[in-house]
């Protein structure tokens, strides 16, 4: 350790101490007392204020000692999080005592600036929170009529957070029709695995024709890209890459972060198994759909689709020669992609639910006519069965619009 620093506990019960400048010091044997005690001594029990009222002092200045102790062991127990029951059972001020609300305001701030360091949180940076119960919770909740992209995005992040030393990082890829649910999941995936969300510097977003709209400055796109991704590892032990409108992208920009993708030769210096890509493209929506609308011309439930079968169609129609970045870069040859996943096409019933959650994120009641009125006034396809939403969910809180007073 360098002159000049305090190791971090140290540091940090120094801060503790100038919040609570209010509570008095601490005297030789850990015992509070002011600054007049010194001088007062030992005078004190027959000079001029008495024994009682020295009694009383001391008995005061106990009590702010009892009071200073209290609040570095709620503070303890809120960075270290170790021994919180046993304090809270033996809490020096009596049961049922908590902090006055400026105090927890103060050690709120103080709690917050030390983890900012990254030295307090269970996955070593507080930028990082990865809930995975949260998660969970929410695609059941919220995403609807996607039993596949539920079972397959847990199963698959889960797993890949909680392997100690992962070969390659976790590529996804979001398949289907607009409106099913792709940038919904991956604003979801965001939010639970990162404090700030999409807003995390841990959390990178690229839309194809926004961020890459021109193929004769492709070399320097390719130059960029790589650059914010190496930086973005580099700032974060886990970073998460997401690619809208995927099917857009230029192969030779596939390519070019083909590396980030692959697995570690331990050749360079940064270790990019700890990142996570989603890569959300509208290719494939159209096998997706295909073989819901058979499922369901043959009475069966879509429910009893299952991965292995639907996976294997959508990779033969993305192998198929086509101008997109998908077919003419390697990272299907080379399988550099963990999973694909499937967002089917959704029915009357689930626009029916996003209309339900969108009147609920508003706080505005609704009645069944209302939920119907408002999945009647979407676009339903084919033309026969008139069974799909054309659009998904995409227009559903826009239309709730007309029926605010």
């Amino acid at each position: 350790m360098g002159q000049g620093r305090l190791p971090a506990h140290l540091g940090l019960a120094c801060c503790l101490l100038l919040l609570l400048g209010g509570s008095g010091g601490l005297g030789s044997r850990g015992t509070p007392r002011g600054p007049w005690e010194e001088e007062q001594g030992p005078m004190a029990e027959g000079g001029p204020w008495g024994r009682a009222r020295y009694e009383a002092v001391k008995k005061h200045l106990g009590a702010v000692g009892a009071l200073s102790k209290q609040y570095w062991q709620f503070l303890a127990c809120k960075v270290w999080q170790e021994g919180c029951k046993e304090e809270e059972e033996e809490s020096s001020l009596g049961p049922g005592w908590s902090l006055p609300v400026v105090g927890q305001d103060y050690l709120e701030i103080l709690s917050a600036w030390y983890c900012s360091f990254g030295k307090c949180c269970k996955t070593g940076d507080c930028r990082i929170v990865n809930n995975i119960t949260g998660l969970e919770a929410d695609l059941n909740g919220q995403l609807h009529g996607q039993h596949l992209a539920k079972e397959v995005i847990v199963r698959a992040v889960q797993g890949f957070l909680q392997s100690p030393q992962p070969q390659k990082a976790l590529v996804l890829s979001f398949h289907g029709w607009s409106g099913t649910g792709k940038n919904f999941v991956a604003r979801m995936l965001a939010s639970h695995l990162y404090r700030d969300g999409l807003k995390s510097e841990c959390v990178r977003v690229f839309i194809s024709l926004f961020h890459f709209p021109h193929h004769k400055y492709m070399d320097s796109y390719k130059a960029q890209l790589k650059k914010q991704i190496s930086e973005t590892v580099q700032l974060c032990k886990q970073s998460l890459f997401i690619f809208d409108e995927a099917e857009k992208l230029h192969f030779s920009l596939l390519d070019a972060i083909k590396p980030f993708m692959a697995r570690y030769d331990n050749k360079g210096q940064v270790d990019y198994r700890r990142s996570i890509f989603l890569f959300l493209s509208n290719l494939g929506g159209n096998t997706i759909n295909e073989v819901t609308l058979d499922f369901w011309r043959a009475g069966r439930a879509r429910e009893e689709i299952s991965m292995e079968f639907l996976e294997q169609q959508l990779r033969l129609e993305l192998l198929e020669p086509a101008e997109n970045g998908y077919a003419r870069s390697h990272l299907l040859e080379e399988n550099l992609i963990d999973f694909f996943v499937p967002f089917l096409p959704l029915e009357y019933h689930h626009v029916k639910l996003c209309a339900r959650d969108a009147f609920l994120a508003r706080g505005l009641p609704y009645t069944e006519a209302a939920l119907d009125e408002v999945a009647g006034m979407m676009v339903f396809v084919p033309k026969e069965e008139k069974l799909f939403s054309a659009q998904g969910c995409k227009s559903v809180s826009q239309r709730i619009n007309y029926f605010l007073p």
